[in-house]
């Protein structure tokens, strides 16, 4: 069983969730540490943004939804929805709510946990595309036309 873990990914996984706790608990515990309005505003943006890339890539994912990296056997390539515009939506969401809810919380180990994030998503993403192109052939011509986390961008 632990061997299967890892194999589909695990340990990007800990490493994701152990992130995400660093940013709930030092926003909670370490907040007010500037007083800003314009970057609370940014925040609670950026928390808009999580929802709706978090609600749209869940609903057009449905049961090919799971934490690993890895597809599962019986998975389909989604290419529609959000998915037509950027490959990992749910990454985007969870990096922008980190980084929205630390700008909210005011809180500077939130935020440097939360950035933190970036590079685990790029490397997660990077070797979920490359199973994701074994799995499915037509992967190479979706990742040309689909950005990985910001549309027209990146």
């Amino acid at each position: 069983m632990a061997d299967n873990f890892v194999q589909r990914g695990g340990l990007w996984v800990l490493g994701q969730a152990a992130l995400l706790g660093a940013v709930i608990v030092g926003g909670i515990l370490c907040r007010n540490q500037w007083q800003h309005l314009a970057l609370t505003l940014c925040g609670a943006f950026l928390l808009l943004i999580a929802s709706g890339c978090g609600l749209a890539g869940t609903i057009s994912l449905g049961r090919n939804l799971t934490p690993f990296p890895k597809p599962s056997a019986g998975s389909s390539l989604v290419q529609t929805g959000i998915y037509g515009f950027i490959r990992h939506p749910l990454y985007t969401a969870v990096f922008c709510g980190s980084v929205g809810w630390a700008l909210v919380w005011q809180s500077w180990p939130a935020l440097l946990a939360g950035l933190a994030l970036a590079p685990l998503f790029d490397g997660k993403a990077r070797l979920e595309e490359r199973w994701l192109r074994q799995q499915f052939p037509e992967y190479a011509t979706y990742a040309r036309r689909a950005r990985r986390f910001v549309p027209w961008i990146y």
